[in-house]
């Protein structure tokens, strides 16, 4: 692994686990085993350095929900393996984690990549319960959009209420709640 990669990944690690205001420079550097200069000559700074991170996670992201998303089954067995795919939870969403770092929330540069994710989950979230819809597979009166915003906001509660409790039981607990919720709107068969 290159140096630059080395420095991308520790960073990535250390945002997951510190956020970025408890990231130092120095620290990224120990975990890479990378000098400051090795630092400064691959990236501008902390932050040039948080967004290639930022970034790479956010990708990461999208390429394990889309392979939920577009295997084959119903609606309701994408969101399902979707949700109950195996996540380290009580390290939290490592970007939704980074929605309680006011320095990222409050760059607009670092905060960009964080909307661009949550908002790109949601749309295909809202795409998959679509696709159900107009396939009969669920009522014809559910709200793709609504219902995306609900799912995503209950995922990322889930994280919230598991790293409070220190048990990945609140979690299981919302997860399985919100299943329960939808499939309420599974369209009733052989009418």
């Amino acid at each position: 692994m290159s140096t630059a990669e080395r420095l991308i990944e520790s960073t990535r690690e250390l945002l997951w686990e510190r956020g970025y205001t408890g990231t130092s420079p120095k620290a990224i550097q120990q975990r890479a085993g990378a000098g400051q200069g090795s630092m400064y000559h691959h990236f501008a700074g902390k932050p040039d350095l948080a967004l290639a991170a930022i970034n790479r996670t956010a990708e990461e992201m999208r390429v394990r929900a889309e392979a939920q998303f577009t295997t084959s089954g119903t609606a309701m067995e994408r969101i399902t393996a979707y949700l109950r795919r195996e996540r380290d939870v009580l390290r939290g969403c490592p970007i939704g984690r980074l929605t309680q770092d006011p320095e990222v929330m409050g760059d607009p540069t670092l905060r960009a990549p964080v909307d661009a994710t949550l908002s790109w989950l949601r749309e295909r979230l809202s795409e998959v319960l679509t696709e159900g819809r107009d396939r009969g597979e669920l009522a014809a009166t559910v709200d793709p959009r609504a219902t995306a915003a609900a799912v995503v906001a209950v995922l990322q509660g889930g994280y919230v209420l598991a790293r409070a409790a220190d048990s990945t039981a609140p979690f299981d607990q919302a997860i399985t709640g919100v299943l329960n919720l939808l499939a309420g709107c599974v369209a009733p068969t052989g009418s």
